[in-house]
């Protein structure tokens, strides 16, 4: 796994041993990152279920102004520390240390995000429950672009529910990057008196 463009292209990243993780491919990473490269300059990432940390660090390459790391394994959290050092990303980096549920609750009354990635272990509906929590949250408005890592037969029919709509969907196979954002309600109250 290796940085793919930016400050610290072409350096190698660190992954967690063992089998508890599933680091995005650098071909799928390089896709997504095509797909979002004009709103990482100066952005705020959230890197939700972080693992090597390999995604926030790539939109911190990129020149993303800070990027916050999301993880609970604490053999994935030295890894995240270890390849922020080794790429001189640090600086704009925040790791937190926790679940990814309790963080983004955590999080609530600071500023939006620009961009929340999030990469839960499929099949546990763990994307839909912070959804549920980011509908409430300060961290995330109707700008924020959240982009969700999923396997190919995950069920998103809900998402109107939340006041969600999916924006797009890149399918690779055995998964896809599904694209969500708030929906937007057209208000025509005021041109009801004028027809």
């Amino acid at each position: 796994m290796r940085v793919i463009a930016g400050s610290a292209r072409s350096l190698p990243l660190k992954t967690v041993r063992g089998s508890g993780t599933r680091p995005t491919t650098d071909r799928i990473k390089e896709t997504l990152f095509n797909m979002i490269a004009p709103r990482i300059p100066g952005s705020r990432f959230l890197d939700l279920f972080s693992g090597s940390g390999g995604i926030g660090i790539e939109a911190l390459s990129r020149g993303a102004a800070e990027a916050v790391f999301v993880e609970r394994e604490r053999a994935a959290l030295q890894v995240i520390r270890e390849n922020l050092r080794f790429t001189h990303l640090e600086e704009r980096a925040r790791v937190l240390g926790m679940d990814a549920v309790r963080a983004v609750a955590s999080m609530d009354g600071e500023k939006p995000f620009d961009v929340i990635f999030m990469d839960p272990p499929y099949s546990h509906e763990l994307e839909r429950r912070i959804l549920e929590i980011l509908r409430e949250s300060t961290i995330a408005d109707e700008d924020t672009l959240i982009l969700i890592e999923a396997g190919a037969d995950t069920d998103f029919s809900y998402l109107p529910a939340l006041g969600l709509e999916m924006s797009r969907d890149k399918r690779y196979g055995s998964n896809r990057h599904v694209f969500v954002r708030r929906s937007v309600v057209v208000q025509n109250s005021d041109l009801s008196g004028k027809l």
